[in-house]
């Protein structure tokens, strides 16, 4: 199985068939190393369930899902288990928040980290020096993440308790604390206003660029994707109708057609 080593996410022919209803159509596509990539289109299109054919909430029909961390070692992963993918580095969030609303900001990112820990039950419950240790590791990253999302402020709030924004920056901020590769973001700016977005935009950058991770994104905010992506795939009715930067994009017939329902 060759793969080209910037390319760290491979969909080849991914089909995905509920009953008689066809809602991915042999759909391909590429994330590569170091890039925004976008996946837009209208309503029903089939977005979240490649999310879900990805992150392993469904096996594919038929079809690959391939990953390449390091450069070397390509891997199936279609038909894995979710925790057990998102171990391997793919890390994701969902359209409808889904936060510990009532634990605190830092307990909510704490516990995302804890799944990436080694320290067994038992070294837990005797809480020796190793888990001890390993406790203070966790508070203090934790806390680093909340920092690099400008989230610190609301370190021992309620996660229910913040602004609309803020909520959704957390749960990227729980994405991140399993050390991802790739992060795949489900309409992060729904329901934001102008103000959310813009900072949201920052975050994206910030992600991507100073911590060196790869993006891949569901949005219906097309400035918000145009100002983001270096890479933009479009699905109509489950298949791939486009692909290219946004000036391709943009100008591209068939897109205007599948959103504007010519």
């Amino acid at each position: 199985m060759s793969m080209d080593e910037n390319v760290i996410l491979s969909l080849d022919a991914l089909s995905m068939v509920f009953g008689g209803l066809r809602a991915i159509d042999s759909a391909s596509m590429q994330v590569r190393r170091g890039e925004i990539t976008a996946l837009i289109g209208p309503n029903g299109a089939g977005k979240t369930t490649i999310f879900n054919c990805i992150t392993g909430v469904y096996k594919p029909t038929s079809g690959t899902v391939t990953i390449n961390r390091d450069g070397n070692r390509p891997e199936r992963i279609q038909g894995q288990k979710p925790n057990v993918i998102n171990r391997k580095g793919l890390a994701r969030t969902f359209q409808n928040i889904r936060l510990f609303g009532n634990m605190s900001v830092l307990e909510n990112v704490m516990l995302a980290r804890h799944n990436s820990l080694k320290a067994g039950v038992f070294r837990s419950i005797l809480r020796d020096s190793g888990t001890r240790e390993e406790e203070r590791k966790v508070i203090a990253d934790s806390y680093e993440i909340l920092r690099k999302m400008n989230l610190h402020e609301f370190v021992n709030e309620a996660a229910r308790n913040l602004p609309y924004g803020a909520q959704r920056r957390l749960e990227i901020a729980r994405a991140l604390a399993t050390e991802p590769f790739l992060l795949l973001l489900d309409e992060p700016a729904a329901g934001m206003n102008p103000h959310e977005t813009k900072e949201l935009e920052e975050t994206l950058h910030m992600i991507n660029g100073q911590e060196g991770v790869s993006i891949l994104l569901i949005e219906h905010d097309m400035s918000l994707v145009m100002n983001v992506s270096e890479r933009i795939y479009v699905l109509d009715y489950g298949r791939m109708i486009a692909e290219g930067n946004p000036a391709d994009i943009k100008g591209n017939p068939e897109v205007i057609k599948a959103y504007l329902g010519e």
